[in-house]
């Protein structure tokens, strides 16, 4: 227990400083790195739960769902076919760069993929273990991405589109939301028959994607009721997810990750500039500005890109509206993908396996001539 009491307090006097500094899923980047610090030090516990795995999956899943809305998605028009072409070409863009990734002797093809997938970065740590891939791998390749994007986007914005603020800082308003009690208990139901469904169809990453997408369901279809997941239980759900895979570091994967960081770090900076790339194509189609074309197809930052149309009085709205489209279409293709990746992988070494079998009975010794 005084692991567990450890884990926590230092978890929560790390998020707080994080959190002003405008970190984002600061809960879950802290989680991360107490848990990879205690566990070096044998300070920490051997494992998370794999209930509470599943219970912060559910409550990201329903999290993520609340975000997506019918008036954002409007906003699109007839522009939206060339918005999921771009979201696609991203997805595509990243399937590429973690191939390259997994050419890395301590890096899998299937988990430099999920590291480099560009969206759904808390998604994508919380489900990569049971998808197949090393989650220590993807949490921290995901989040030097998100930290990249981030800590690059303002000077992109001033020094390339030569952007200023408008002064206008405020957020769009949301509409009414339903007193927390109520939130929390369909937040259960939500979590409870999406999760089930899911695993019931075999949806891959069922303890996310299944709540996601019946949030998502409800949330077009008007039947969302105000739901807006409390902020302590989107926060204990990013601190369970950064815990799983912290603690399950090791010298030897410590050493095994850092050798694979420069390859990561130069991949996520091709990829960042080949997403700037098709935002001139996006906003040379749909009718925008460079600025926005940027801000709609940067592939990470999500909160970042949202304060920075705000602060530059973009259209707020469709660039909202198109990152919503390319994280929602990242977090349900990849774990499609990473099951094809292991069908795949099962075909060729049973493929190998006959191979190997075959030759060896039927090996007979190799006369040498004189």
């Amino acid at each position: 227990m005084w692991k567990w009491l450890l884990l926590a307090v230092t978890t929560v006097a790390v998020t707080v400083p994080l959190e002003l500094l405008g970190v984002p899923s600061a809960a879950l980047f802290a989680a991360l790195l107490v848990g990879i610090a205690l566990a070096l030090l044998t300070w920490a516990p051997r494992t998370v739960p794999r209930r509470a795995g599943l219970a912060a999956q559910g409550v990201l899943g329903v999290y993520i769902g609340t975000m997506v809305h019918s008036d954002a998605l409007a906003a699109l028009g007839g522009d939206w076919p060339i918005v999921l072409g771009v979201a696609v070409a991203t997805l595509l863009l990243s399937v590429i760069a973690g191939a390259l990734l997994g050419l890395q002797r301590d890096v899998s093809p299937l988990t430099g993929s999920l590291a480099l997938v560009a969206g759904g970065a808390s998604g994508l740590v919380a489900i990569a273990r049971e998808l197949g891939g090393d989650d220590r791998v993807v949490a921290v390749v995901q989040y030097l991405r998100v930290a990249v994007i981030t800590a690059s986007m303002p000077v992109v914005v001033t020094l390339i589109y030569h952007a200023e603020k408008t002064g206008n800082t405020a957020m769009p308003t949301e509409g009414p939301t339903a007193p927390w009690y109520l939130s929390v208990a369909i937040l259960v139901v939500l979590v409870v028959i999406g999760a089930g469904v899911g695993r019931l169809i075999r949806l891959p990453g069922a303890g996310l994607l299944g709540p996601m997408a019946l949030t998502i369901t409800l949330e077009l279809t008007g039947f969302g009721f105000g739901l807006a997941v409390p902020l302590m239980l989107v926060q204990l759900g990013y601190a369970v997810i950064g815990w799983q895979a912290g603690v399950a570091f090791t010298r030897e994967s410590i050493k095994a990750i850092g050798r694979a960081l420069p390859a990561a770090l130069g991949l996520i900076v091709v990829l960042n500039v080949a997403c700037a790339g098709l935002g001139i194509l996006l906003a040379e189609s749909a009718g925008l500005t460079p600025l926005e074309g940027y801000l709609a197809t940067s592939p990470g930052g999500i909160y970042a890109v949202l304060a920075t149309a705000v602060e530059t009085g973009s259209n707020v709205t469709f660039i909202v509206a198109a990152q919503v489209v390319r994280v929602l279409l990242m977090l349900f293709v990849a774990p499609l993908m990473a099951r094809g990746f292991a069908a795949l992988s099962q075909c060729v070494g049973r493929r190998r396996a006959q191979s190997l079998q075959s030759t060896s009975t039927s090996r007979e010794p190799i006369r040498v001539a004189d």
